[in-house]
């Protein structure tokens, strides 16, 4: 789940991270206000969750309180890279003397964690890294040890800080560490971490990225969910606790296991080429899913109007056969009229003969089967075409 700026600067405050005043405002007077608690000048920050806000017209300074409610109204209802903008950040103006990068993430290629830190803040990293990769350190950290304050100190020495705040920037690091691993994030970067006028280190923008396998650890990250972005179909099927991922396709896909569902993305696919239709989601039942699971899932496809049929592709193991053609039935009879999609089942593996004969006495007009998956694939997807 990644996070607004607003919210990222309230994490990182909750830690102790330094930050400035900020609050968030959906009106143009709500932005009046939170200027006027600040006092003097303020810079006012779309909300939305992509790069290139400046570039776009998104951040703006405002010298005064009404100023700031003249640039929240320009700002909110723009279009940054297609996101609306429905909130900005009115956060406080800082003396900015030097500007610095520091971000921790999740290094899944090497199974740890990295820590990158820059003199050239402000900046795309990947053009830093591009342009002058001397001015970017990238540490890896063990994640059995974490951060000490001497690996801290040696992180930021790698990364050329001056002298006379690399003891501030060592605690930020600290702190920031400290966070990240009680938030179980996957990433939390600082860009840009500034030095003021008066010699003190501060986090003016930050991007944070948490762990949704974790959410079960933390009640408090719900309340961090954009709810009104996020995807209907994808609401409904977490709340059902099923693993499903919406695409752009027209092609509804069902599978009892991560390996097979990727397996029929790609014949999926592959067969759709002939038609011009590709997968429409990914939807994994799991491996011991019961009937209902199987009912709950069908329901969920059945739903998305970009649908135009449905690909059932179940190996039967812990998952029998005669579980998911049960499922299929009882999903079929509970939408009743609002069912109107063409089904492909391919079944096979444990009580497959079975499973057939429920589905063939169900005598369904919407069910089709096919005994191998690319035949199935096939089918599915020229009916989708048609």
């Amino acid at each position: 789940m990644d996070l607004f700026e607003y919210q990222a600067r309230d994490l990182f405050e909750s830690h102790g991270v330094p930050v400035l005043g900020g609050a968030v405002a959906f009106t143009p007077e709500e932005a009046e206000a939170a200027a006027a608690s600040m006092g003097g000048r303020v810079v006012v920050k779309a909300q939305v969750k992509v790069g290139g806000r400046g570039k776009a017209g998104g951040v703006k300074l405002a010298e005064s309180a009404a100023d700031a409610r003249e640039k929240a109204a320009a700002i909110l209802g723009m279009d940054i890279k297609g996101h609306t903008v429905h909130k900005v950040m009115i956060a406080q103006a800082a003396p900015i003397e030097a500007e610095y990068y520091l971000a921790i993430l999740l290094d899944r290629a090497n199974r740890n964690f990295l820590v990158m830190a820059s003199v050239a803040g402000g900046m795309e990293i990947e053009e830093v890294a591009h342009k002058t990769p001397e001015k970017l350190a990238r540490i890896g950290i063990d994640p059995n040890v974490g951060i000490s304050k001497d690996k801290a100190r040696e992180i930021i020495l790698a990364g050329q800080f001056p002298v006379d705040v690399v003891d501030q920037v060592v605690e930020v690091l600290l702190k920031l560490w400290a966070a990240f691993v009680a938030e179980d994030a996957t990433l939390m970067e600082i860009n840009p971490l500034v030095k003021t006028s008066d010699g003190k280190v501060v986090a003016l923008d930050g991007k944070v990225t948490l762990d949704d396998s974790a959410d079960f650890r933390h009640p408090s990250h719900e309340d961090l969910i954009d709810h009104a972005a996020a995807n209907p179909l994808e609401a409904a099927a977490k709340a059902k606790n099923l693993n499903y991922v919406k695409l752009d396709g027209q092609v509804g896909i069902i599978g009892n296991g991560a390996g097979l569902v990727m397996s029929t993305l790609d014949v999926v696919a592959y067969a759709g080429e002939k038609f011009g239709v590709k997968p429409a989601n990914f939807l994994d039942i799991g491996g011991g899913a019961s009937a209902q699971v199987m009912a709950d899932g069908l329901g969920i496809i059945l739903g998305d109007p970009d649908v135009r049929s449905v690909f059932v592709n179940v190996f039967g193991g812990i998952t029998a056969c005669d579980a998911v053609a049960n499922g299929i039935v009882q999903a079929l009879t509970m939408l009743g009229a609002q069912a109107t999609k063409p089904i492909v089942v391919r079944l096979d593996g444990n009580n497959v003969i079975e499973g057939r004969r429920i589905l063939n006495e169900a005598a369904h007009p919407l069910i089709q089967q096919l005994e191998t998956m690319d035949g199935a694939a096939a089918r599915a997807a020229e009916l989708a075409a048609k």
